[in-house]
């Protein structure tokens, strides 16, 4: 039995045991052991506060590209809204411009049919005096015939124009 290495190797670790009992090694393993596991929960206890930290700013982050969305949804429909009215607006003065202008257009164009119509009936006063005068000048002769051809002239120019 003591010739078997298994044998020595267990003598020389149960006298290992000993001195490692008697120089409390086993103490400074465990104290070692313990000041890890606080290290490992300090991780830990970390790790959970940065994930709360994390998930909170999570939140934020999607509150604030919520409402970013919802603000940018106000805008384009404001904008739409905006751009409807000045359509509404430019057709309304485009009716009004167009409404104006052939109201000013029916106007010139009555003016000069009456002017026209005031031309026509001068020229054809003109012309019946005319007439007129050569026909009593040629037949009545005298300061008669001046005095009748004179009020016949102004009688026919009052009432024509």
């Amino acid at each position: 039995m003591f010739t078997e290495p298994e044998t020595w190797v267990a003598i020389a670790f149960v006298i290992l045991m000993i001195v490692f009992g008697y120089l409390g090694v086993h103490r400074t393993v465990l104290t070692a052991l313990d000041r890890r596991v606080e290290r490992i929960k300090a991780e830990l206890d970390d790790a959970r506060r940065l994930k709360e930290e994390a998930a909170k700013l999570l939140g934020e982050y999607k509150a604030r590209r919520a409402s970013a969305e919802r603000e940018a949804e106000e805008i384009i429909s404001g904008a739409k809204a905006e751009a409807e009215r000045i359509a509404a607006e430019a057709k309304t003065k485009m009716e009004d411009f167009v409404a104006r202008r052939t109201k000013t257009a029916e106007s010139k164009i009555a003016l000069a049919e009456a002017q026209a119509l005031a031309d026509v009936r001068a020229a054809a006063a003109n012309a019946a005096v005319a007439a007129a005068s050569t026909i009593l000048s040629q037949s009545v002769k005298g300061p008669v015939a001046d005095d009748l051809v004179s009020k016949g002239i102004a009688e026919v120019r009052s009432k024509l124009n």
